[in-house]
Formats: C-alpha cells, sequence, structure tokens
C-alpha cells in the first residue's frame, strides 16, 4: 500500500535546489517575454543559472525548462516553440540536436516499486545530430543515439540506436536513418 504521508513528508530537494527554483520562477517572464529572435538573450540567462550551453544555441521563449542548472546544450543544437523540458535530473544535448516544438523530455520519475514512492530522477542523453520530432516524449533514463530520429509523438521510453527512426507508442524502430549530401 502507497504511503503518501511519508512521501509528503520526505525532502524531495535540497534547500539550496529549492532556493534556485524559486529564484528561476521570478527571472521567468525575462525569458518567457523576450522578443524571439533574443537566442544571445536566453543563452546568458540560462547559462547565469547554471546551465551548459554552446554557442549558436536557440531556445525558443516559449519553452519551459524546470532547472538550468540541469541543462546542457551543444554547439548548434534547437529547442523549439513550447518545448517542455522537466529536467529533474541531467538533460545533455549533443552538439546539432534539434528539439521540436512541444516534444517533452521528462528527467523525472518516481520508484513505485516503494510504499513512499520516492522520487528518481534518471538523466536524459540525446547524441549529437539527432532530432525528437513535433510532439514527442523522452522518458527517463533514455538515451537517444548520435543521428537518431523520434518521430512526431513517438514515445521513447527505452534507448535508441544511433542513426535510427523510431515512431509510435510505444516507439518502435521503423528504418535507418541516411544523410545524402
Amino acid at each position: 500500500m502507497l504511503d503518501v504521508e511519508q512521501n509528503r513528508r520526505a525532502r524531495k530537494y535540497p534547500f539550496r535546489e529549492m532556493v534556485r527554483r524559486v529564484l528561476w520562477m521570478l527571472v521567468q517572464p525575462l525569458f518567457r517575454f523576450s522578443p524571439r529572435p533574443c537566442f544571445g538573450w536566453r543563452r546568458f540567462l540560462l547559462r547565469f543559472f547554471g546551465a551548459k550551453i554552446g554557442r549558436s544555441v536557440h531556445v525558443y521563449p516559449s519553452v519551459t525548462i524546470y532547472c538550468p542548472w540541469n541543462l546542457e546544450a551543444g554547439d548548434e543544437s534547437a529547442i523549439g516553440e513550447l518545448a517542455f523540458i522537466y529536467n529533474l535530473g541531467r538533460v545533455t544535448l549533443g552538439p546539432r540536436v534539434t528539439i521540436s516544438h512541444r516534444a517533452h523530455l521528462c528527467a523525472g520519475t518516481h520508484d513505485h516499486n516503494k510504499p513512499d514512492f520516492p522520487l528518481l530522477r534518471p538523466p536524459i542523453v540525446i547524441g549529437s545530430e539527432a532530432w525528437i520530432c513535433a510532439d514527442a516524449f523522452v522518458g527517463p533514463g533514455v538515451t537517444i543515439g548520435d543521428g537518431a530520429i523520434v518521430g512526431a509523438r513517438a514515445v521513447a521510453m527505452k534507448d535508441v540506436k544511433p542513426w535510427s527512426i523510431v515512431v509510435g507508442n510505444p516507439a518502435r524502430e521503423s528504418k535507418s536513418r541516411q544523410i545524402i549530401q
């Protein structure tokens, strides 16, 4: 039987992280209401809050990032409109990664086998040149290989091999990705 009271009493976040979350919440309007082409401003804000952001990274103003200090984005990556980065655990994007609009990266869950339902923070790793398409979901602890594509509205709850294309719910491999020059 679940012990909801024990879960609610548990300290899920250290004090320092709680302070950072409150400060980030207060700064959100400066991020959210910045003009669309002000990528440098949003990179600055994310770096100020501890994110490791490469050069020429484009993060759009409508993106939701829970914990910037748990985000790393490689050079020339992009996080599109209304993407949702629930990064209680570390989320790492390699260089030239594209996270399309309304994609959801979820690096937080609970241990459903324990009665107190403790919070878990498994990391997500997205390899270089990968593409997470519109409305796709990447679950906790998942690694998306270099060059892989998670198709529109796909649900990736397991690792995705490099240079493969996965579709559906649950995501299954449909074919290999080949870039033609």
